[in-house]
Formats: structure tokens, sequence, C-alpha cells
């Protein structure tokens, strides 16, 4: 029996450290990543990933109440996700309208003979970009 709880204490503590590596591979994607939606991605796998070593801890150590954390932590990490969600819907919004505006003012512009890039930068000057 002795055997069966080392094999199973070195299993908790390999995974432990495979998921640390992971979630540093996950902050440098977050940092680096290409584009916004990436980096929410990366930012709900590490909370992902912190809370199952929260739940291999509560197994490994024999603390029930860590179990308790790991589910608040897992509420407060889709909390966050959701929160990040909304931000970037926003913004993507708000430049998906102002590219609409602005090329709408270039259609304009064309139309009557005038330069592009003058009309680009009074309509910068007016909504102050």
């Amino acid at each position: 029996m002795d055997v069966i709880g080392q094999v199973y204490d070195r299993l908790l503590g390999g995974s432990v450290i495979v998921l640390a590596v992971l979630i540093i591979l996950s902050i440098i994607r977050s940092v680096r990543g290409p584009g916004i939606a990436d980096r929410i991605i990366a930012v709900n796998m590490i909370g992902t990933m912190i809370i199952m070593i929260i739940a291999i801890l509560s197994v490994y150590l024999d603390e029930n109440y860590l179990v308790d954390v790991c589910l608040i932590y897992a509420m407060l990490s889709f909390l966050g996700v959701v929160v990040l969600c909304k931000v970037y819907t926003g913004v993507y919004l708000q430049r998906k309208n102002r590219k609409a505006d602005l090329g709408a003012i270039e259609d304009n512009v064309n139309r009557q003979g005038v330069d592009t890039a003058d009309a680009s930068d009074t309509y910068e000057k007016e909504e102050g970009i």
C-alpha cells in the first residue's frame, strides 16, 4: 500500500509541475498574443489551470476547504472573462463604427473631388482621435 501512495504523490506532484509550466507558457501567450481574443483565451486558460492546481492540492493535502476556494475562484475567473469579453466587444463595435464613419466621409469626399487624406485628418481632428 505504501508503494501506491508514493506513486500517487508523484503523479499529483508531476501534474502540478506540468500545470505550472503551462501557466508560464499561457502568461507568455497572453502578453505576446497577436490579437485581443487570443489574450482573453490565454487568461481564461490560466484561470482554469489555477483551478486545477487548487483541486489537485486539495486532494494531495487532504484539505476539503480548498475545494470551496476552488469553486469561488472558478466563479471569479468566469466573471473576469465575461467582463473582458464585454470590453472587447465594446472596443470592436467602436472601431467598426469609426471605420464606417470614416468610410462614409471618404465616399462623400470622393464624389466632391477632394483628397481623402485631408478628409481623414479633418475627421480625426473633429472626433479628437
